[in-house]
């Protein structure tokens, strides 16, 4: 049952973790398509005055005011000086008429070309548009299953699925400890797998050597901030977040831009071992790079877990763990540093996300 529960928030989360993607890539293609409206006007009011001005020559020419009449003059001129002249004049005036038919050309060709490509964008547009409505409606349907799933529960079914997945993120969680993995870790507590245990500002233990940087503190600081907040896929706060959209926007507010989904935080962002992890950096789950949260110091994490559950602090193994980035590689870490005050009941609640969060 358990397993089967996991499966339904997992192909729920792929589906909001390509929905998150497909929307990044629709905010792009907007502002491109913007872009090329503001320019497809600028090209057609130049056009329209190339035009103009081409009317006019043309209307000259008709009306015997063009260079035919100019070089009979020229020809029948009696002073050499004034013909002269007259020839500079007419020769300027034959690079204007070229010069406005050349722009009236080169307008054309933008203009049809800028036209072009606003078709295609909006082309585009609405093909993604149709997408992130499929992908959606996937998330919708996975999500209705699981609320159908855990209505048909007795309270007792529902207390072991909570046992069940206590049990292996304490497991995961001192297996974790116990291999150095994590390298001098004091303070990290085995005991720190249970949902419910305090965090590093309370242990009692010897501070952790690593400390953020002052950006990271600042995004760690927020993200403490937003314990307790409701998961929603696709969210990134106020009120509610999805994991990478917690990371994004607490690094965000600390004034570092990281990519929207975990997926591209994991490419994008320089990785560092995780025996020399620091606060503030992002811890990256899973073999597809699906899940993420913002390491907290002393083997814990700050993350918005998976659909029903709330932002927390949870084991940094509650997890399969993929890897982890840093947002800010070059910045030096504070001289000491207080951890923030962690809230009652930081660590309670489910701490198992789901292959392909968001």
């Amino acid at each position: 049952m358990l397993v089967r529960l996991q499966r339904l928030y997992q192909e729920a989360e792929e589906a909001g973790e390509a929905f998150n993607a497909t929307d990044v890539e629709l905010a792009r293609l907007r502002a491109d398509a913007r872009r090329l409206g503001s320019g497809l006007d600028r090209a057609r009011t130049a056009l329209a005055l190339s035009r103009n001005e081409a009317g006019r020559l043309a209307r000259e020419q008709y009306q015997g005011r063009s260079g035919l009449s100019g070089y009979v003059r020229l020809l029948l001129a009696r002073d050499p000086r004034s013909a002269l002249d007259e020839g500079h004049l007419m020769e300027r005036a034959a690079r204007g008429r070229a010069a406005t038919l050349a722009r009236l050309a080169s307008g054309e060709r933008r203009a049809g070309a800028l036209a072009d490509a606003s078709r295609r964008a909006l082309q585009r547009q609405q093909v993604l548009a149709a997408r992130q409505k499929k992908q959606r409606d996937t998330v919708r349907a996975r999500l209705g299953e699981v609320e159908r799933m855990l209505a048909s529960l007795t309270p007792g079914q529902l207390a072991a699925l909570a046992a069940l997945e206590k049990a292996a993120t304490g497991k995961a969680q001192r297996e974790l400890i116990t291999s150095g993995a994590l390298g001098n870790v004091p303070g990290a507590n085995p005991a720190a797998g249970r949902p419910g245990a305090p965090g590093p500002a309370a242990t009692g233990g010897p501070p952790r050597p690593a400390t953020p940087s002052p950006r990271g503190g600042n995004a760690l600081a927020y993200a403490v901030g937003q314990i307790g907040k409701p998961y929603e896929w696709g969210a990134e706060g106020p009120r509610s977040f999805d994991c990478s959209g917690l990371a994004s926007e607490a690094w965000a507010r600390a004034g570092v831009a990281v990519p929207r989904t975990s997926q591209r935080q994991w490419r994008d962002l320089p990785r560092v071992p995780l025996n020399r992890l620091r606060p503030g950096d992002l811890v990256v789950y899973f073999p597809k790079a699906t899940h993420v949260a913002i390491y907290l110091g002393d083997g814990l994490v700050i993350q918005a877990p998976r659909p029903g559950a709330r932002v927390k602090v949870s084991p940094i193994a509650a997890n399969p763990l993929l890897g982890a980035v840093r947002p800010d590689p070059g910045a030096r870490p504070l001289p000491s540093y207080d951890p923030p005050h962690l809230p009652p009941g930081a660590g309670s609640g489910s701490d198992l996300a789901d292959d392909a969060a968001p």
